[in-house]
Order: C-alpha cells, then sequence, then structure tokens
C-alpha cells in the first residue's frame, strides 16, 4: 500500500512539473519575446528527453530495483524544474537542455513504477493499483493546471518552478526512507505478508540479468500492445496538448473557460480509470478469464473516444463539445485496465522493459499527432484532426481484439 500511495505522489508531481510549463509559457514568451514556433520548440524539447530513457528505464528498473530507479529520476526532474528559469535567463538552448533533462527523468517513471508494481502488487488487486497509480498523472494535471496561475500571481512565474521542484526534493527524502524495489528487500514486512505477495506476483526473488529481445520482438500480442499505444496515445495527446486551442478557436472561449474546461475531462478520467480498475479485478477475482476482460476494457476505450470524436462535427453548442470531450476522455481511461495493465498479464518479469517499448511508440505518436495536427489545421480544418483520430483508434480496435491476450506468454 505505502509502495502504490508514494508511486501515486510521484506520478502527480510528474505532471504537475510537466503541464506548469503550458501555464508560465504565456508570461516567458512575453518576456523573452517569443513566437509560436519557439513556443512550440520549448514545449517539445521536453519529449526529446523523455524518448531517450523509456527502454533505458526499464531495463535499469527490472535489473537493479525499480527504488533506485525511480528515485534518482524524481530527484532529477525535480532538480532541472528548480533550474528552469535560471536556464531560461541564459538562452533558449540552455532551455531546450533544461527541459530535455527533466524529459529524462520523466522517462524513467513510468517502467519504473511498472516493474516496482509487478514485483509488489498480486495479481488480483494489479488494475486497481495501476489505475490509482496513473490517476496520480491526472490528479497532477488538474493541480498544475488549477495551481500555477495563482501562484504566479502571487509571487512571479519563476517560483512556479522553484515551488514544484522543492516538493519533488521532498518526496525523494521520504521514498528513500520508506520504499523498497521488492518484498525480498523490505526489512518493515511481515513473513507473512512477504509470502503471500510473491505467491501473488508469480515472481519471487526475480531480478532480471538477459532480456529476451528477440523473444518479446517476434511475439504477435507484444506487437498488438505496441501498435495500440501509438493508436490510443495519437488522439489522448492531440487533447492533451491542443485542447486548449479548440476550445479558443472553435469554441470561443476566453482564457479562463479554457482552462477550467480544459481540467474537466482530467477529473474524468482519474474517476473512470480507479473505477475501471475496481471493475476489472472484480471480474478477474469473479473467475472471468483475464484475456476476455482485457479485450473487452480496451475495445470500450477506443470505440468510446472514437464514437465522441466523430460527432464532434455536428455540435449546435459549445457546451455540447465540452460534453463529448469529457465522455471521450471518460471512457479512454478505461485503457488502463486493458492496454496499460497488459505489460504484466503477458511477461510480469520483463514488465518494465515491455512498457518502456510500447510507452516510446506512445510518445513517438504524441510527437507526430501534435505536429501533424498544426499541418492539418494550417491546411484544412478540426474536422480532419478528429477523423485520422478516429481512423487510428478503429485500427487499434481491430489490432487489440485480434492479436493480444491476458495469458502469460514469456516467462
Amino acid at each position: 500500500g505505502q509502495v502504490v500511495g508514494l508511486c501515486f505522489l510521484a506520478f502527480l508531481l510528474c505532471n504537475m512539473d510537466r503541464v506548469n510549463m503550458s501555464i508560465a509559457v504565456l508570461p516567458m514568451s512575453q518576456e523573452y519575446g517569443w513566437g509560436p514556433a519557439t513556443v512550440g520548440l520549448v514545449q517539445s524539447s521536453f519529449f526529446w528527453g523523455y524518448l531517450l530513457t523509456q527502454v533505458a528505464g526499464g531495463i535499469l528498473a527490472d535489473r537493479v530495483g525499480g527504488k533506485k530507479v525511480l528515485g534518482a529520476g524524481v530527484l532529477w526532474w525535480s532538480v532541472a524544474t528548480t533550474l528552469t528559469p535560471a536556464a531560461a535567463k541564459l538562452g533558449l538552448p540552455w532551455l531546450f537542455a533544461a527541459r530535455a533533462c527533466m524529459g529524462v527523468g520523466e522517462g524513467v517513471a513510468m517502467p519504473a513504477m511498472n516493474s516496482m508494481v509487478s514485483r509488489w502488487v498480486p495479481k488480483q488487486e494489479r488494475s486497481r493499483s495501476l489505475a490509482l497509480v496513473y490517476s496520480g498523472m491526472y490528479a497532477g494535471s488538474v493541480a498544475g493546471l488549477g495551481v500555477s496561475p495563482h501562484i504566479m500571481e502571487a509571487f512571479e512565474w519563476p517560483s512556479v518552478f522553484w515551488i514544484f521542484g522543492s516538493l519533488g526534493v521532498g518526496w525523494f527524502v521520504l521514498w528513500q526512507y520508506l520504499a523498497a524495489s521488492n518484498p525480498a528487500e523490505d526489512s518493515r514486512i511481515t513473513e507473512r505478508e512477504r509470502q503471500f505477495i510473491q505467491q501473488g506476483t508469480d515472481l519471487g526473488e526475480a531480478t532480471v540479468l538477459r532480456i529476451p529481445w528477440g523473444e518479446l520482438l517476434s511475439r504477435k500480442e507484444v506487437w498488438a500492445i505496441i501498435v495500440c499505444h501509438f493508436c490510443h496515445n495519437w488522439g489522448t495527446f492531440i487533447l492533451l496538448t491542443w485542447m486548449p486551442s479548440y476550445y479558443h478557436d472553435v469554441l470561443g472561449f476566453d482564457l479562463m473557460q479554457s482552462g477550467m474546461y480544459s481540467v474537466l475531462p482530467w477529473i474524468t478520467m482519474a474517476i473512470s480509470a480507479n473505477a475501471g480498475g475496481w471493475l476489472a479485478d472484480l471480474l478477474v477475482s469473479k473467475g472471468w478469464d483475464v484475456t476476455t476482460v482485457r479485450k473487452t476494457f480496451q475495445t470500450l476505450g477506443f470505440l468510446g473516444p472514437a464514437f465522441c470524436l466523430s460527432q464532434l462535427s455536428s455540435i449546435q453548442s459549445p457546451m455540447e463539445a465540452v460534453t463529448l470531450m469529457v465522455w471521450s476522455q471518460g471512457l479512454d481511461a478505461l485503457s488502463q485496465s486493458g492496454l496499460y495493465s497488459n505489460h504484466q498479464d503477458i511477461a510480469p518479469r520483463y514488465s518494465g522493459v515491455l512498457l518502456g517499448m510500447s510507452n516510446t511508440a506512445g510518445v513517438l505518436a504524441g510527437v507526430l499527432g501534435t505536429a501533424a495536427t498544426g499541418y492539418i489545421l494550417h491546411h484544412g480544418s478540426w474536422d480532419e484532426v478528429w477523423d485520422v483520430a478516429v481512423v487510428l483508434y478503429l485500427v487499434g480496435t481491430v489490432v487489440w481484439n485480434v492479436f493480444s491476450t491476458g495469458e502469460k506468454i514469456i516467462d
């Protein structure tokens, strides 16, 4: 429980530190005279670092343990966050470097967390624990988007980076004292708890020495996760990056409204991810086939948003659009009990590496999708943006239902 709670807090900080830039960039671009193209580069420089450490973070976590990797990641990105204002003063290359360094730190968070959860959480509690940890990211977006403007009004924009960064250092101290990479290394739990956890996780003392790349890359079930992660993130990242602009340009909301309505879908996602996680675990413990559960939840997670986004072209009022967005993201969050729980089903021992592989595809979708959206809007309309996302959701649905499994295929 402690481990899951601390992971939740790490993810909360992870997204707070990530979204504060999307708000701070407004006063910063005024102060330093940046144009939209520069702002785009500042926002995306984070992803350059983030892409680099996805797979590496998974390999490290599966080898030396999630505690060291996640702890180092949080400390690293918190320091990078704290240094951001100083870097901005020195000039753009420095700022890009600081943001990329932050990405390097955050890149290891997901795979390291996954590696720890697969060693700590028994199978029948897995979906809900993962849903809780991931909802830390949604909560972080809400907190970051909600708190940043107030801090900036009170104390100038650099303070946001200093305050958020120092929270991470505080977390690190707690983590060093309270967490362990797996039950075998934890001196504060009883022998009975340790055996219960190890029986439930199918892993025992497992540390990983050699990673079976050939076997991982030759399995269609692994490719199903990678392809579907790409399809899923294309839609999600477009909404994450462009939603305020869509609200502003198409629906005519002012900035306060855009901010407020951008927070709503994140709240729905947090609720629905957790509800979905409980339901998925309940069905598995009632004897449902894991494959059926993963396929059902992921199909809802793809077809729900696809339907909602396809309706956006025929809306009558702005509130209808907001409602569709909220439903789209709420259903999308059921993927936490489909795609995102599947790494640990099929290869629990290598779940960190596997998440690193599929998340690399996911981040690529984010970078490409965000760029493609700008390109499409330059030549066409929002309807075409949604069409592309819908097509990818449908492709994902087919691939997932044909190729995925909930059984353990790689020991």
